[in-house]
């Protein structure tokens, strides 16, 4: 325990509650702390979005925080690789037809990849963020996984994991964002710390208020921080990420029913803002990116129970080798299905459903679970 305390601490301060909350509790418990906010927005985002994490408020709080708790604090630039790394590949994500999922990328390459250099440049062992999230570590060395499924009972992964380090959720599901680390290897994996992962969002604002942080009844924002009013369509034309161009709308049969100012702005499963009239709604359920036409069709026709997953990342292991048992998330909000999951060539696996999903959207993560634990996850190919 005396060697913990000496342990140093760097903890990404976003200006809201779980970031102030983790930098308390980790001073709480003997270990030197270190704040640092990535400055992570172009400049043109500042104007738009000054109360979110990528705008000078966020900076002012989480400054504030660190001076109440007598801790060092740094503001980083990180917007070049922020608006390489994360950016563009939200725009270039929509080019193709696909639905971004930015904040997984932004964990995997920024919170978690320039951090931990930051940390490695001041002498810190560990980075530490107010996800809700845990992580838990088994000793011993594991080699490759075969995890066949048996045509009489489901098959599991083992109970014990040695030589790795498990992802697993927050013990508050309502709040639990492991879906979001799920891209996060071993080594950035080993390095991390979620204080936050055994507690409430309720308690978490008492620790805050038990320290007197300015941040204590901060309300949170569940947009896309660059993305002000969660409308990523103005922000790609503003940002002039993508240009109008005209195409049409099209029924499943492929007749013309209108026409659209670029498929960067749809996205499967919506039904609002589509600019035709038909005699019952329709829902988006293709981007065809070859033809530059958006598909649509009646609600039935959103429901998939196959689909293939691309660029996996595992946890308890290096490589899938044998079909395994899961619950598959297939976007953040989704409660979860049991799926069997099959691995294929080139780091992809097929995903079986045992009960249809509605609109299953390429280029979101999907992320695999049994209980807790965050077996691993890849993105929805189209």
């Amino acid at each position: 325990m005396n060697s913990q305390k000496r342990q140093r601490v760097v903890v990404g301060m976003s200006g809201g509650v779980d970031s102030s909350a983790t930098a308390a509790l980790l001073l709480e418990q003997g270990y030197e702390v270190i704040g640092i906010t990535l400055k992570l927005w172009p400049q043109d985002c500042v104007n738009r979005a000054e109360d979110k994490c990528c705008g000078p408020q966020a900076v002012t709080d989480a400054r504030a925080v660190c001076h109440k708790l007598g801790v060092p604090y740094y503001l980083i630039d990180e917007s070049a690789e922020f608006q390489s790394k994360v950016i563009q590949y939200f725009a270039d994500e929509y080019k193709v037809g696909r639905t971004p999922n930015p904040c997984v990328l932004c964990n995997q390459n920024l919170k978690f990849g320039r951090l931990i250099d930051r940390a490695d440049q001041l002498g810190a062992q560990f980075i530490a963020t107010g996800h809700f999230a845990r992580v838990e570590f088994s000793p011993q060395p594991v080699g490759r996984a075969d995890l066949p499924v048996s045509p009489d009972a489901q098959q599991r992964v083992p109970t014990k994991f040695p030589g790795r380090h498990l992802l697993k959720r927050g013990r508050d599901l309502k709040k639990d964002q492991s879906y979001f680390l799920f891209s996060l290897r071993q080594d950035q994996l080993a390095r991390a710390m979620f204080p936050l992962g055994e507690k409430t969002k309720s308690d978490t604002r008492e620790v805050a208020r038990h320290c007197q942080l300015k941040t204590a009844d901060k309300e949170e924002s569940m947009e896309i921080c660059f993305v002000p009013d969660n409308d990523y369509g103005k922000f790609l034309r503003e940002a002039n990420l993508v240009q109008k161009h005209r195409g049409d709308i099209v029924d499943l049969h492929g007749r013309v029913l209108g026409h659209h100012d670029g498929i960067e702005f749809y996205t499967i499963g919506q039904r609002k803002g589509l600019g035709i009239t038909t005699p019952k709604p329709v829902y988006v359920i293709e981007l065809d990116v070859e033809n530059n036409r958006v598909v649509v069709g009646d609600d039935s026709a959103l429901d998939r129970d196959e689909f293939v997953v691309e660029r996996c990342n595992w946890h308890p292991f290096d490589d899938l080798t044998g079909p395994v048992e899961v619950t598959a998330k297939i976007r953040y909000n989704h409660p979860g299905t049991a799926a069997t999951v099959t691995p294929l060539e080139n780091n992809s696996v097929r995903v079986k459903l045992h009960t249809p999903q509605r609109a299953i959207t390429p280029g979101q993560a999907a992320v695999f679970y049994q209980d807790d634990l965050v077996v691993g996850g890849g993105w929805i190919a189209r």
